[in-house]
């Protein structure tokens, strides 16, 4: 049985984990198989939006911890941090940089690495009976993990952030929307209806539209006022002698919708 699930309509692609008697671990193979179909999408032209999402009642609970066993002469901890190193990592870092952009669809619970997961997407929402629960500290003694430190405080500040890691709470999806953690919350049977939306609005966009996005806010964090000022007319110094700008404006004074070329 292939561990993640592949459905192609109209250059969207919906990737689906599919180890739903487990609650959609973060297997090897998993993750494996989810990084051949990144690859795959990140050649493909005609793709211009990705849903991801979770088979049966759950996202992904993070680590399979009862296959945690052999370890081939490793330390437990040394074969964790090189099987994170060698395969978790990218995974995170090939979400983050895919061409196009990523909504993820978050259909039942997102817990442990499967928060860091979620949130390595460009777009999050999650349906009413969703939840995000980082259980590391708590309950294993272990720090979040898979990029969980470094997104969730930039969404919803240190506090908030303290409180998941320490308090052994779950995070529901009206709460994560409330706090900026995700975008919207939706009714559970209408959750994958809307993501079909919000991707179709996506495929839409100019190709560049996501990685702009992406690098305008990365630069923010590390600029001050008057750098991000001068980054922002860099940028539009470019950025508007391309075709894309020119198609926005001719649509604008022609009062139609602009219909932006694919990759």
């Amino acid at each position: 049985m292939s561990t993640i699930l592949c459905d192609v309509e109209d250059g969207i692609v919906t990737l689906s984990l599919n180890l739903p008697h487990k609650l959609n671990p973060i297997a090897a193979e998993l993750q494996q198989e989810l990084r051949a179909q990144l690859a795959r999408i990140r050649a493909d032209r005609s793709v211009r939006a990705l849903i991801l999402t979770g088979a049966g009642k759950a996202f992904c609970v993070g680590a399979d911890l009862g296959t945690m066993r052999d370890t081939g002469g490793q330390s437990l901890g040394d074969a964790t941090a090189e099987w994170m190193q060698t395969l978790s990592h990218p995974l995170i870092q090939d979400l983050r940089t895919m061409p196009v952009p990523v909504l993820c669809a978050v259909n039942g619970a997102a817990a442990g690495a499967g928060v860091g997961v979620a949130l390595a997407c460009d777009i999050v929402i999650a349906a009413k009976s969703a939840y995000f629960y980082l259980p590391f500290l708590p309950k294993l003694g272990i720090v979040p993990d898979l990029g969980c430190t470094w997104a969730i405080p930039r969404l919803v500040g240190p506090a908030r952030t303290m409180g998941m890691a320490l308090l052994d709470e779950r995070v529901d999806a009206d709460k994560a929307v409330q706090w900026g953690l995700i975008w919207a919350s939706f009714d559970d049977e209408l959750l994958l209806l809307e993501a079909q939306k919000i991707a179709q609005r996506l495929a839409r966009l100019p190709a560049h539209a996501v990685i702009e996005a992406r690098n305008a806010l990365e630069a923010s964090a590390r600029h001050t006022l008057p750098e991000q000022l001068h980054y922002e007319s860099e940028r539009q110094r470019e950025l508007i002698d391309q075709p894309a700008f020119a198609e926005g404006v001719a649509a604008f004074l022609q009062k139609r919708a602009p219909e932006f070329p694919g990759r």
